[in-house]
């Protein structure tokens, strides 16, 4: 998991600004301010479903983008 964790920051930190802003507040409060799920979809009131499928896509959207 770590691994993964270094590899889609770095992604994150290259490719961050082709994202929404949206997602790149998910995924910042998710990588780099450790909140949990849940904690994201109380914070932006949405669903916890909503913030798992957006950080999904961001992660094949930096997946993508770099290759």
């Amino acid at each position: 998991m770590e691994k993964d964790f270094v590899y889609y920051t770095l992604l994150f930190d290259i490719y961050g600004n082709l994202l929404t802003k949206k997602q790149q507040d998910y995924f910042k409060e998710y990588y780099f301010n450790n909140l949990s799920l849940t904690e994201i979809a109380e914070n932006y009131q949405v669903s916890r479903n909503a913030i798992h499928h957006q950080l999904k896509q961001v992660i094949l959207k930096l997946e993508n983008y770099e290759n």
